[in-house]
């Protein structure tokens, strides 16, 4: 790991994506103090965090992209387990176990046993698991993997309130979609390097094409003939789909006509503006990462 420098400020959120590989859990892992860094150091307030008993870590909440429960515990005794690891008893530690439900949804279910869950209420209370010391700064690490789309919009709700709380947010995911809906600011890890940080909007604006046009299509097209139109600023085909950035929109007309001349059927056709994934995939390549 190297060159790895991010700032959380407190009401806000910052996404940190990267491909497979690319050091984004040896990151999670150095700011949650679990890992030494192998140089620089992780500041709160300015002062660095020094060795595993540092009371400054208490002041961080992380939820894990694997799921740290007890399968045979109830909701509540989880969540009266974890309170016991920081240290919260009595009626603190029935209060904040309360509210820690409530925020999940899971009130109503608070006596069940962890394993009836489904994958999106075991998510929930992982991340309900984080907010029972009320730390300044919340690390997740994929907290969205594998939830249906209404827990999925659950999480969502709870980040959005955590953040107008005051509270910090570090948010790792591979789903473009959800960093651009979330975060204020963006960094793009790859092989262990920051190589892009900044809002979305200036990260996009870095783009060359201000548009994107994606085509589902039958036939074979002449590439260099659509490349040669001059709004035309990439151009890539998997099989039946054909992906292109466009300097603008205008040019979908004379694109069509194109691929009509060409003998191509254009089965399937959406657009839009340049977004965050044309950026990653700019930035990190297409290649797969194992």
């Amino acid at each position: 790991m190297s060159d790895l420098s991010l700032s959380l400020r407190a009401g806000q959120t910052l996404g940190l994506l990267g491909p497979n590989g690319a050091g984004k859990s040896t990151s999670v892992a150095m700011i949650c103090g679990l890992l030494p860094p192998d140089k620089g150091q992780v500041l709160i307030d300015g002062q660095a965090m020094a060795g595993d008993d540092d009371p400054k870590k208490r002041r961080i909440g992380v939820v894990p992209q694997e799921l740290a429960l007890y399968e045979t515990l109830s909701a509540e005794a989880n969540l009266q387990t974890f309170a016991a690891l920081y240290g919260l008893g009595g009626e603190t530690c029935r209060q904040r176990v309360a509210a820690a439900l409530q925020v999940a949804g899971l009130t109503e279910r608070a006596k069940d046993k962890v394993e009836q869950f489904s994958g999106g209420m075991k998510r929930r209370l992982n991340i309900a698991c984080a907010l029972l010391h009320e730390p300044d700064v919340l690390i997740f690490d994929e907290p969205t993997v594998g939830v249906d789309p209404q827990s999925r919009n659950a999480i969502f709700d709870t980040l959005i309130q955590l953040r107008a709380q005051g509270r910090a947010l570090l948010y790792t995911t591979h789903y473009m979609e959800e960093a651009e809906r979330l975060c204020d600011s963006i960094v793009i890890m790859d092989q262990g390097r920051v190589i892009a940080s900044d809002s979305l909007g200036a990260l996009l604006s870095k783009l060359p094409m201000a548009a994107s046009l994606e085509l589902r299509i039958a036939g074979e097209p002449d590439e260099a003939a659509l490349r040669a139109v001059l709004a035309v600023q990439s151009l890539d085909r998997q099989g039946e789909q054909l992906r292109m950035g466009l300097a603008t929109l205008d040019a979908v007309p004379e694109i069509l006509q194109l691929l009509q001349k060409q003998g191509v059927q254009v089965q399937q056709l959406s657009s839009g503006r340049a977004s965050l994934e044309a950026l990653f995939l700019s930035l990190t390549g297409r290649s797969l990462r194992d």
